[in-house]
């Protein structure tokens, strides 16, 4: 990869976001449905602050969930303190998914982002189709650092291609990114 930035892609992720103001992971036993859907742009994401993104290829699958998750999860507040606003997880799932995921993992700190269609991934050039594991269309292992929408890191997990034969978690880990910002925190501030 070049060191010149690149743009996000510009795309609509669909959120069902909670309208009783409850914490995302609290579980109503209200009647009634306490959510509604909300379109949230690229834009709102990614512009006007630094972020982290890791991509991974499915909610409740062994990797993302015993490691990349709570791996990120964890460091959380270290990502922070390197000039980080947000710290999020992208996967092609849909937006109940991925609550539920988040719910299930007890993340209280990073975010997520539901590409239930792909969208995002396909445009990033990530997406993959995994059907020799059943699951379809799904993204590739990546990490990037985000500054104002445009790229500023990025690594992928070596092996792209459709059907691979492994789903490799190495360059991709939250100590990794962190390396990264902290090499390059000295230089932003000097």
């Amino acid at each position: 990869m070049s060191d010149d930035f690149f743009a996000m892609p510009k795309v609509t992720f669909k959120y069902r976001v909670r309208t009783d103001g409850e914490d995302i992971c609290h579980v109503s036993d209200k009647e009634g449905n306490p959510f509604e859907w909300e379109d949230v742009t690229s834009e709102q994401i990614f512009g006007g602050k630094r972020v982290v993104v890791f991509s991974l290829p499915g909610a409740f699958t062994p990797t993302c969930s015993t490691m990349q998750v709570p791996g990120f999860e964890a460091i959380y507040d270290e990502i922070k303190e390197q000039g980080v606003d947000e710290v999020y997880v992208i996967s092609v799932n849909d937006t109940f998914t991925m609550r539920k995921w988040m719910i299930d993992q007890g993340v209280k700190k990073i975010k997520f982002i539901p590409d239930g269609n792909g969208e995002f991934t396909r445009l990033m050039g990530m997406l993959v189709d995994k059907s020799n594991l059943g699951f379809g269309m799904r993204s590739w292992r990546y990490a990037m650092v985000v500054t104002d929408g445009r790229v500023e890191w990025f690594q992928q997990e070596a092996g792209r291609c459709d059907n691979a034969d492994s789903d490799p978690y190495e360059v991709t880990k939250p100590e990794e990114v962190l390396g990264y910002l902290k090499a390059v925190k000295p230089l932003m501030e000097g």
